[in-house]
């Protein structure tokens, strides 16, 4: 069930496998280390979080996110050494008391990423390692026609003098030789930082519309009625399926920008 958030753990979950690839790719990156304290930032329903903890052998991990929705679901992993709690991930940090901070697909919902990456640095002790993963595909016909439908009648009216809400991927996210320089700024010793495509072939072109209605459509949600934002997702998915055409199955392209850095034992 979605939450007062706009958070479905089930409409998320549609597609676990192909949104578990980039963690998958973003655990690669992380050197073998002894892991005593984690923490995975926007763990969402949480499997991800104990697959970290398990695959890493970390001691102890603690997932945040906002959603109580998603947090709902995360509590089925919970064990002693996997533990979740609410919290706003642009504001955590600790006295460098981290070895490792993992973010997958939650830093783009937060604004000024170069100082959240330096509040989160400020938490990692000596050696301690940074994994975060962002989407970089604010140009796809899945955000366009989000952004142009709700900048029109009568959803524009419905947001009032705030206005639409913006999408994150295009307002918050860097390039990727951005994030390496804040990577460099910071102080980190070694960093990896690259754009990814995922080739995804989804069953059907309707399977991208709900890809992103249990995600980035997810902002709509607290700011609509229930009857006016039903109404958006109709003509959202008549305009997205008239872009992509309607066929079976769908290639399903998906850049991601994969960062990773490791601080000095000094």
């Amino acid at each position: 069930m979605a939450s007062m958030d706009g958070w479905d753990p089930e409409q998320y979950r549609r597609f676990a496998n192909e949104r578990a690839q980039p963690f998958h790719d973003l655990l690669a990156l992380v050197e073998p280390a002894k892991f005593l304290r984690a923490v995975d930032l926007g763990c969402g329903t949480g499997e991800l979080t104990a697959l970290a903890a398990d695959r890493l052998e970390i001691e102890e991990i603690l997932g945040i996110d906002h959603s109580a929705a998603m947090l709902g679901a995360a509590s089925l992993h919970a064990t002693p050494s996997v533990q979740f709690s609410h919290g706003d991930i642009s504001a955590w940090s600790s006295n460098h008391e981290h070895d490792l901070i993992l973010a997958a697909a939650s830093l783009q919902w937060v604004p000024d990423h170069g100082e959240v990456l330096r509040r989160w640095t400020g938490a990692l002790a000596p050696g301690g390692q940074i994994a975060v993963q962002v989407p970089a595909n604010a140009d796809s016909p899945t955000h366009r026609v989000a952004s142009r439908l709700a900048a029109a009648e009568p959803y524009l009216s419905a947001f009032g003098i705030a206005g639409p809400p913006v999408d994150p991927v295009e307002t918050n996210v860097l390039r990727p030789e951005q994030y390496a320089q804040l990577l460099y700024d910071l102080g980190f010793e070694r960093q990896h930082v690259r754009m990814t495509v995922y080739p995804h072939v989804l069953p059907s072109s309707r399977d991208a519309f709900e890809w992103v209605k249990g995600t980035t459509l997810t902002r709509f949600k607290t700011r609509l009625s229930e009857e006016l934002f039903h109404r958006f997702l109709v003509d959202y998915e008549h305009q997205l399926l008239d872009e992509l055409g309607r066929h079976e199955p769908h290639f399903f392209p998906f850049r991601r920008i994969l960062i990773w850095a490791r601080l000095s034992q000094a």
